[in-house]
């Protein structure tokens, strides 16, 4: 299984999406150590992306592949089901995986998502209603949340 890379512009900056010929394995912010390319899934990735960006796709149906350990893939999972326009805390995220005291391990996660925005964590906040951290920086995770809190207010 071959892995290529496609740099994919976006209204909050390049974008590198890394995938095989079956599944999307990353939407990273800088340039990965993989060959260029394009295959049908990267262009299947950018197309919704696209959409989510223009504010009309909701739910991403690409397949994904993460790669990661089985904590991070629990936590990965429940991100996953956080509903398109809503917040939840990284208390919260902890409960959902099962371990209230968690909080630091299910932020660490967060932070080493690999399928930024298709894997929502830009949906976790701190339980005080700050951002808390972000891979792609704190004004690119305010763009995602007011874009889907604008989307959402319209439906």
């Amino acid at each position: 299984m071959e892995l290529v890379q496609f740099k994919m512009e976006s209204v909050i900056g390049p974008l590198y999406l890394v995938a095989s010929d079956k599944k999307l394995r990353g939407i990273f912010w800088k340039k990965q150590n993989v060959p260029n390319g394009k295959n049908k899934i990267i262009e299947w990735a950018e197309a919704e992306l696209n959409e989510y960006f223009q504010g009309s796709r909701y739910h991403f149906t690409v397949p994904l592949e993460p790669i990661g350990t089985e904590f991070q893939m629990r936590v990965w999972k429940k991100l996953q089901a956080i509903p398109y326009g809503k917040t939840i805390s990284y208390k919260e995220l902890a409960c959902e995986v099962e371990n209230s005291k968690a909080s630091r391990a299910v932020g660490t996660a967060n932070g080493r998502n690999p399928l930024s925005i298709m894997i929502p964590c830009h949906r976790v906040i701190s339980s005080d209603g700050t951002l808390g951290g972000y891979a792609g920086g704190l004004p690119i995770k305010q763009h995602l949340l007011r874009l889907e809190s604008e989307v959402k207010s319209k439906l």
